[in-house]
């Protein structure tokens, strides 16, 4: 039974996390000209890094090792993002993003492991955001790849799509004291 001294940051984690991933996934796919890189960047900082840092630490409390690694990390990733591009370093490779994305996309897919005893929701989440950072991965090896890089942020958006499902479930079927949206349960 999980541990209620705090109420559960799941949705909130996932929320952060959806709309910070929707932001950059949307400038990724090259959605709307103009918009810019700015508001991933705000959210990554403010919402996605630091909100679902946050949620992991309190998921610590609740002693959801999954939740906990997974939201304190996708937070630091967040943080990192935003201090590559604000603060990016002269004189780094041209595979400097890559690598960075790829040391993601190994984090992520055993996380997919770990996720099949989660629910449907949570594992669709990370199935969706392994195909992400793989695309995402060789779409900014050597040159760029700008189709690859487009084909992740559409990946992305979808990913967002289920973050928020997940944290909609979370904190609709709380709230309602019934499931009201299913998360099929697994494990």
């Amino acid at each position: 039974m999980a541990d209620e001294r705090v109420a559960d940051p799941g949705p909130l984690g996932l929320a952060a996390f959806a709309m910070t991933t929707f932001a950059l996934s949307s400038w990724n796919a090259n959605i709307w000209k103009g918009a810019g890189l700015m508001p991933a960047l705000a959210l990554a900082f403010f919402y996605g890094g630091s909100a679902q840092l946050l949620a992991g630490m309190w998921e610590f409390v609740r002693k959801n090792t999954f939740a906990a690694l997974a939201f304190t990390s996708y937070g630091a990733f967040w943080l990192a993002f935003y201090a590559i591009v604000k603060f990016g370093l002269p004189g780094s490779g041209t595979d400097s993003v890559a690598i960075f994305l790829l040391g993601w996309a190994i984090f992520t897919f055993y996380m997919t492991i770990a996720a099949l005893k989660v629910n449907n929701a949570v594992l669709a989440v990370f199935v969706l955001l392994t195909i992400t950072f793989i695309f995402l991965t060789i779409g900014n090896w050597g040159a760029g790849h700008t189709t690859l890089v487009h084909i992740g942020g559409w990946t992305g958006i979808a990913t967002a799509a289920a973050a928020w499902y997940a944290s909609a479930a979370g904190v609709i079927n709380s709230t309602h004291g019934k499931v009201v949206l299913p998360i099929g349960p697994r494990g």
